[in-house]
């Protein structure tokens, strides 16, 4: 998981997408080679021009990152258009339910490393994308997946929201931060939060939340959750402060954490302890910074937790962003 943000797009009118593609083709060239770049021009060009022709509005949302030094794009649209009866049968090349070639959501699979359509008809469709500079390359298989969208304020060139991995002997630590507020002030305390679970010799939620009450004094302080998954005793093991939203979801069922009042680095409770789940398989953690609107029923998206994470995340963000604040959902699966 990456924990760069992801820029976004209103797109609004054909004349835009010349623009993002300009914008998108300037930001990887420098990263993949000229035919992969090539190739992210046609993927962003087909999402962008899908949108006006279909919905007429959207919003596209993409970030360039590395993982082991391998650049890897990510691209993400979201429109509330009439959506697709059968995503497997629009997919196919030579399909078009507006008299064109067909071959818009076809070449996007051919030409991404992985690629997904979410669609309700009605509600709307999530297009995905993930390009490696190794057209060839095959993502390392991990346990959890972990998936991260984290969007600015608008207006806001920094994000106060921020997540965290550490992978610590047969543990899985996973945490998310709000800086309070939003702005250069609320980055820097979720980065100092950030920096001190990184470097913790411990790997127990309740004493991470401790360091990092003492690390972040002297910033404006933020709430924070940590979920630590245990490989061995197949347990999670959960404690957070103040109001970052998590649940454990599988299938139709699901768990509510209730984190404890306060504010990290202000007042935190003298006594903290963790909660403890059983870690089930394709279970789904989900954790919300509060730019998300936490009323929401998953039996409303059919089949979403078959997708790739990233996925849910989108569609949570597309129906529960309030965009008055910092945006991020962290969405983990086990696998």
């Amino acid at each position: 998981m990456d924990n760069t943000l992801f820029r976004t797009y209103l797109i609004e009118d054909r004349s835009y997408v010349s623009f993002i593609k300009r914008e998108i083709h300037n930001l990887v060239k420098g990263s993949f080679s000229e035919r992969r770049t090539g190739e992210i021009d046609i993927i962003v060009s087909e999402l962008a021009s899908n949108v006006i022709k279909y919905a007429g509005t959207g919003e596209l949302l993409y970030k360039l990152y590395k993982v082991n030094e391998e650049p890897v794009f990510e691209i993400i649209c979201i429109d509330s258009g009439p959506g697709m009866k059968s995503v497997n049968h629009s997919i196919k090349d030579g399909y078009s339910s507006t008299n064109t070639l067909g071959q818009g959501m076809g070449s996007i699979v051919r030409l991404s490393n992985d690629a997904q359509f979410y669609s309700i008809e009605g509600w709307g469709t999530i297009a995905y994308a993930r390009v490696y500079a190794d057209a060839e390359h095959k993502e390392e298989k991990l346990n959890p997946v972990i998936r991260c969208l984290n969007v600015a304020k608008p207006g806001e060139q920094v994000s106060g929201d921020g997540a965290c991995i550490r992978r610590y002997k047969d543990r899985t630590v996973i945490m998310l931060g709000d800086g309070l507020g939003h702005g250069p002030g609320a980055h820097e305390a979720v980065t100092e939060a950030i920096r001190s679970v990184q470097f913790s010799s411990s790997a127990e939620p309740t004493e991470m939340i401790r360091e990092m009450n003492q690390s972040v004094k002297r910033t404006r302080g933020l709430v924070a959750t940590i979920a630590v998954l245990d490989h061995k005793s197949k347990k999670w093991y959960i404690c957070g402060v103040g109001n970052i939203y998590a649940r454990l979801q599988r299938g139709l069922e699901y768990k509510n954490y209730i984190s404890n009042n306060g504010i990290v680095g202000l007042n935190i409770p003298g006594r903290l302890q963790s909660t403890e789940y059983e870690m089930e398989k394709l279970q789904c953690l989900i954790l919300c910074s509060d730019g998300i609107r936490v009323k929401w029923d998953l039996l409303q998206y059919p089949g979403i937790l078959k997708y790739d994470p990233i996925i849910l995340a989108a569609v949570l963000y597309k129906d529960h962003a309030r965009r008055t604040d910092d945006m991020t959902i962290l969405t983990i699966r086990v696998t």
